[in-house]
C-alpha cells in the first residue's frame, strides 16, 4: 500500500553536517533517504523546515532559506522526487510513478512578523507552516512555554494571510491557548502533522479529545507520530503501541482523519520495528489485521492525499 508522511525533519540534519546526503552515504545518521522511501512505498513526504533553538541565527531568515536550498539541492535533486505545489502536480506526481515532496515549516521565528516573507516562501514551494516550535516567538507560544499564551496579533494576522495563501496551518506544537486561538480564527482546515492522543500518553506535545475533534470539525488531519515519548509514556514502545492511537482516534469518530506523520530524523530513539520509512510495511500489516484494506489505505495515504486535494491550489 501507498504511504504518505506529514513531518520529517532530514532538512535539519543536512543543515547541521553538509557531507550528508539523502542517498545515505552515513546510514546510521539519517532515517530517511531515498533507497528507504521507495523501499517504503512512499509517495509523499513532507519536509520540515526546523531551525535549532541552539544556533546563533535561530531568529534570522538565513537558516530557513539555507534549509530551502538544501531541499532543491539534495532532496529534488533526484530525478525519483517532485515537488508539491499544486493538485496538479500531486496527480502528476502519482501517475508518473514519482515521489512528491511537500515542503513546511515547523516554527516561523525567522520571520519576525513579515508576512512579506511567508510570500517569498510560498513562491519558493512552502505549502504548511507551524507558527513555533515548543518555545515562544512574536507569533505564538509553544507547547513547553511556561506561560502557555495564545497567539499575538501578529500571530493572528499570520493565520489569516497563511488562509488567504492556501498554506496549511499546523498546529501540533502549539499551547493549548495558542491552539484554539487558531482553530476559532481559521478559515481554513487546520492539521497536527505529528501528534498523537493526550488520553493514551499524557505529554503536552499530545492532543486531548477536545482537540482532536475541533480538527476533526474543522475538516482537517492528524498525523500519527512515532516519537516514543508521545506513544507510551516509559517502557519499549511497540508498533501495538502506536496503534493504540490510531483506535481511540477512530472511536472519537476520527478515522476519515487520520494520517501518518513520523518526526523520523527527528527523534533520538525509535518505535521498536519502526525506525525508517522502510520498515513502515510492519505497521501496514499491523493496520491490515484491524481494519479493513479500505480503512488502513485511509489512514496510510488516502485521507492525507484527498485533504491535500482539497486545500492545495489546483495549478
Amino acid at each position: 500500500m501507498a504511504i504518505v508522511d506529514f513531518h520529517c525533519d532530514v532538512l535539519s540534519k543536512l543543515l547541521r553536517d553538509r557531507e550528508l546526503t539523502f542517498q545515505g552515504n552515513k546510514p546510521s545518521v539519517l532515517d530517511v533517504t531515498l533507497d528507504r522511501l521507495k523501499a517504503g512505498h512512499v509517495i509523499l513526504q513532507t519536509f520540515a523546515v526546523f531551525i535549532s533553538p541552539s544556533r546563533p541565527d535561530y531568529h534570522d531568515m538565513d537558516p530557513i532559506l539555507e534549509s530551502i536550498d538544501l531541499f532543491y539541492e539534495k532532496i529534488l535533486s533526484f530525478p525519483e522526487l517532485r515537488i508539491i505545489r499544486t493538485v496538479s502536480d500531486l496527480d502528476a506526481c502519482i501517475q508518473d510513478g514519482k515521489i512528491g515532496a511537500l515542503l513546511s515549516l515547523e516554527g516561523v521565528g525567522g520571520l519576525r512578523g513579515r508576512l512579506s516573507m511567508l510570500r517569498l516562501l510560498k513562491r519558493l514551494g512552502v505549502r504548511a507552516a507551524g507558527l513555533t516550535w515548543n518555545d515562544a516567538n512574536w507569533a505564538a507560544d509553544g507547547v513547553m512555554e511556561a506561560r502557555s499564551g495564545g497567539l499575538t496579533d501578529q500571530g493572528a494576522a499570520f493565520v489569516q494571510e497563511c488562509n488567504r495563501l492556501d498554506i496549511i496551518v499546523d498546529v501540533s506544537h502549539l499551547s493549548e491557548r495558542a491552539f484554539w486561538d487558531v482553530a476559532s480564527l481559521s478559515s481554513r482546515p487546520i492539521v497536527a502533522s505529528h501528534s498523537n492522543a493526550r488520553e493514551l500518553c499524557d505529554h503536552p506535545r499530545n492532543l486531548t479529545d477536545l482537540q482532536i475533534r475541533a480538527i476533526m470539525d474543522s475538516g482537517g488531519l492528524i498525523g500519527i507520530t512515532y516519537v516514543p515519548q508521545f506513544v507510551r509514556a516509559a517502557g519499549d514502545v511497540t508498533i501495538d503501541d502506536v496503534l493504540r492511537h490510531v483506535e481511540h482516534i477512530c472511536a472519537l469518530g476520527g478515522e476519515k482523519h487520520l494520517a501518518l506523520g513520523s518526526d523520523f530524523d527527528g527523534i533520538d530513539r525509535h518505535v521498536q520495528g519502526l525506525s525508517h520509512p522502510g520498515q513502515v510495511v510492519a505497521l501496514q500489516e499491523a493496520l491490515m489485521k484491524r481494519y479493513s484494506p479500505e480503512q488502513a489505505q485511509g489512514i496510510l495515504s488516502g485521507n492525507a492525499l484527498s485533504f491535500l486535494r482539497g486545500q492545495l491550489p489546483v495549478n
